[in-house]
C-alpha cells in the first residue's frame, strides 16, 4: 500500500485535462482546506475531491468490491476512508465552500462528466 499514490492519479489527471481544457483555472491540493482537496476554485470558493471508487466505497459501483481476502481489514480501512471524508465535506461547507465529488467511474462517460463539471463550476454558491 506504500506504492499508493494519493496525489497525480490517473483519474485525477483526467478530470484536471478536462476542467483546464473548458478554460477553468484551479490550485492543486492546498493544505490549509480539510482534506486536501484535489481541485481548488478560490474565487468560486469550490472544491473538487477526485475519488476512486475502491478506496473511498462508492455506494453501488461494481469497482468497490472489497478483496476476497482480509475482508474485515478492508472493510474497516473503507470505512475509516468514507467517515474521513465526510468530516472534511461538512467542514468545508460549513465554512463556506461548494463541494463535488468526482468518482472514478464517472470518468467513463465523459460529455456526462464535462456538464456535471460544468454546472458545478457555473452555479451561484448555495
Amino acid at each position: 500500500m506504500s506504492r499508493v499514490k494519493s496525489k497525480d492519479t490517473s483519474p485525477e489527471w483526467a478530470v484536471r485535462r478536462l476542467v483546464f481544457g473548458m478554460g477553468y483555472r484551479y490550485r492543486l491540493h492546498d493544505p490549509r482546506l480539510p482534506g486536501k482537496p484535489d481541485l481548488v476554485f478560490a474565487g468560486r470558493r469550490k472544491v473538487i475531491f477526485v475519488h476512486g471508487c475502491f478506496w473511498h466505497g462508492h455506494a453501488g459501483c461494481r469497482y468497490a468490491r472489497l478483496p476476497k481476502t482480509r475482508v474485515d481489514f478492508w472493510a474497516d480501512k473503507v470505512a475509516r476512508n468514507r467517515a474521513r471524508d465526510g468530516r472534511n465535506r461538512r467542514a468545508l461547507r460549513a465554512a463556506g465552500w461548494d463541494v463535488l465529488t468526482v468518482w472514478q467511474c464517472e470518468l467513463k462517460q465523459t460529455d456526462k462528466l464535462a456538464r456535471k463539471l460544468h454546472d458545478f463550476l457555473e452555479t451561484k454558491a448555495s
